[in-house]
């Protein structure tokens, strides 16, 4: 006798597959609405941000605070702002991806993991304890070596101290290390997965072909991940460029634009500035200090899409 039942898919009947369909709707719904109202956000401060700062195009004098026009004023708080987050980077990027490769490729399993655990911990602390921690902590404990390198290695101008030399640790250094260790926690996330993401066989081929670990990663692990470190850099350094209370209680900024990283008199950063001159602005001042908060807007958009874009080409080639 023939058996005539075959292994079919049970069939959803019409109003399983009504149900199916609304779910499937409202989902996508929802997910095309949150998408919507973030763009309109983005939209919305950025027509504040040009609508409040236009007036301080013609600003001078008083309105741009005793500055000839809007650009000098502007100018030194961005490459204060500039300045401070490239040292960030500078200081973070080796630490982050020497973490990352521990923690995906060096340390045992159960340690990466707690190991990674801590290093995600440190986004949750609050700004203003990390400013706290600058200004209480780090820089009274770095002012005998800006002393040392001033005293010997003052002939860089990088490390000139000025004339009176260094008097306090609240230079724009100690808030590049503050800068860093903020950015440490997303920069290695990001360089943490991309490492892990690298394909098993071709790490198990290189150490087949006798190369020691470090050749294997050097090989393999380094060509995979190049873009997926570049772009966790830059959203380092775009964390780092929109810093404010840590900066602003770190700091001690004259608007000035110099080269001295250990000297008295520092440049300061745009959106410190912003907080530390908002409260008491009024009428124009007010214009000026929206325009510059709308120079920090476009260059943190603009390294932040450059950074999406360098990762999501990284996981087309992937």
């Amino acid at each position: 006798m023939t058996d005539t039942t075959t292994d079919q898919p049970p069939r959803l009947d019409d109003s399983g597959s009504r149900a199916t369909r609304a779910g499937d709707s409202i989902f996508s719904g929802l997910a095309s609405a949150a998408g919507l109202t973030i763009l309109l956000a983005l939209a919305g401060v950025a027509l504040f941000l040009v609508i409040e700062g236009a007036p301080a195009f013609t600003a001078s004098g008083e309105s741009a605070y005793g500055k000839d026009n809007i650009v000098v004023y502007v100018w030194p708080l961005l490459y204060g702002t500039l300045l401070a987050a490239v040292l960030a980077m500078v200081i973070v990027t080796p630490l982050a991806v020497g973490l990352a490769l521990v923690i995906s490729h060096y340390a045992p399993r159960r340690v990466g993991t707690y190991l990674g655990y801590l290093i995600d911990l440190l986004a949750a602390v609050p700004s203003v304890v990390y400013g706290l921690w600058g200004r209480v902590v780090l820089a009274p404990a770095l002012l005998p070596l800006y002393l040392w390198l001033s005293d010997n290695l003052g002939w860089i101008p990088f490390f000139d101290g000025g004339e009176s030399g260094p008097t306090h640790g609240r230079t724009i250094f100690t808030a590049g290390i503050v800068l860093a260790v903020m950015a440490l926690p997303i920069v290695t996330a990001i360089c943490r997965e991309v490492f892990i993401q690298t394909p098993r066989i071709h790490e198990e081929a290189a150490l087949a072909l006798g190369a020691t670990k470090w050749e294997m990663i050097r090989m393999t692990v380094f060509p995979y991940a190049r873009s997926g470190v570049i772009s966790a850099v830059l959203l380092g350094l775009g964390r780092a460029l929109g810093e404010t209370m840590a900066v602003a209680m770190v700091l001690s900024g004259a608007g000035i634009i110099t080269i001295d990283l250990i000297g008295t008199q520092n440049p300061s950063t745009i959106a410190a500035n912003i907080a530390l001159n908002f409260g008491n602005a009024s009428g124009s001042k007010i214009n000026t200090l929206i325009f510059s908060g709308l120079v920090l807007f476009v260059v943190s958009f603009a390294v932040n899409f450059v950074g999406r874009w360098i990762a999501s080409r990284g996981e087309v080639k992937g």
